[in-house]
């Protein structure tokens, strides 16, 4: 034969529980020690995830975090400092359908070394109280929802852009609805916060907290745009895992798009197709829409005040740019 065709066949896709189960062994085994603090974040994060969107879990499964699990009220003693991180384990294992009553315990120390006191952030107290009312127990913080609702009212904080408030908008969202659990009476001006810090998201291409707003947008009772949608699931699809962990990987922003996929139908963690894969990665952009913006509007030498009458201004700007302008208008 003189032409040889090579064919290569999709991944075949594993099922719903050898995928938790082979997703949960890599994040608790093949990525980091468990004594690096980056390990409790990833993990905490996925079983978040799983518990949150109401995923059914092997409990076989589980037991690769047995170990893990059984010395958490040790681990909380020695380290009181990430008690918020570990007690959300403990809380989304036994949710998940761990045997046991290791975060009721947890709680109770919390409680008894009034561990709520050490937060200076009212974001950091709300997260706090919400894990402690999974537990059943009680925190009084007169004012804190007055506190929180004020915040993510005050539009203009997130006309422009600010990560740090943007992050905190979406987690206390998150807190306030229970993780989609119930009404968090938001107001449609902290509607119109979301819908700020998802323009700038577009502008900056940035998926990761794109799709924390939509999240909370769900959580909130608000539709997501079309357009965000999307792009999004787009930016999604085109994720892939490698069999080398990798020190830095964009696991984060994959869980965050995952994630949604989950709480509007899709199968979880679909793309991970095999055991021996180790580190996820997505699409990078080399421009910036946002920051090219910012700087042309910068170097002007004279800006108004007007958003009508700045849509006449001319400004040189590379053609991508100018579609992601249009498209954020």
């Amino acid at each position: 034969m003189s032409n040889v065709i090579t064919f290569n066949p999709p991944h075949r896709h594993l099922s719903h529980d050898t995928r938790m189960a082979a997703l949960m062994d890599c994040f608790a085994h093949c990525r980091r020690e468990k004594e690096n603090v980056f390990w409790l974040k990833e993990n905490a994060e996925l079983l978040n995830i799983l518990e949150s969107a109401g995923q059914r879990v092997d409990p076989a499964a589980l037991q690769t975090y047995s170990e893990f699990y059984h010395g958490l009220q040790d681990r909380l003693k020695f380290f009181p400092q990430y008690y918020r991180v570990l007690f959300s384990i403990a809380l989304d294992l036994e949710a998940l359908g761990m045997t046991g009553t290791v975060a009721s315990k947890m709680a109770q120390w919390i409680v008894d070394h009034d561990l709520i006191q050490s937060e200076l952030s009212d974001l950091q107290r709300g997260e706090a109280r919400r894990l402690l009312a999974r537990a059943g127990l009680e925190v009084a913080d007169e004012g804190l929802d007055h506190r929180l609702h004020r915040f993510i009212n005050h539009s203009p904080t997130f006309a422009l852009p600010n990560k740090k408030a943007a992050y905190e908008l979406t987690h206390i969202v998150f807190y306030l609805s229970e993780y989609g659990r119930r009404d968090p009476k938001v107001s449609p001006r902290a509607i119109e916060s979301l819908h700020y810090v998802g323009i700038l998201s577009m502008l900056e291409r940035n998926a990761d907290l794109l799709a924390e707003v939509c999240v909370s947008l769900i959580f909130a009772g608000a539709e997501v745009p079309e357009a965000w949608h999307t792009w999004l699931t787009t930016h999604h699809a085109e994720a892939f895992w490698t069999p080398n962990a990798a020190a830095a990987d964009e696991y984060h922003e994959y869980f965050m798009c995952d994630w949604y996929g989950q709480l509007i139908g899709k199968p979880a963690f679909q793309s991970y197709t095999s055991t021996e894969q180790f580190a996820v990665h997505m699409t990078r952009y080399p421009v910036s829409p946002l920051r090219t913006l910012s700087e042309s509007l910068l170097s002007m030498d004279r800006r108004i005040n007007d958003g009508q009458l700045m849509r006449k201004v001319t400004v040189d700007l590379p053609d991508d740019v100018y579609e992601a302008v249009a498209f954020a208008e």
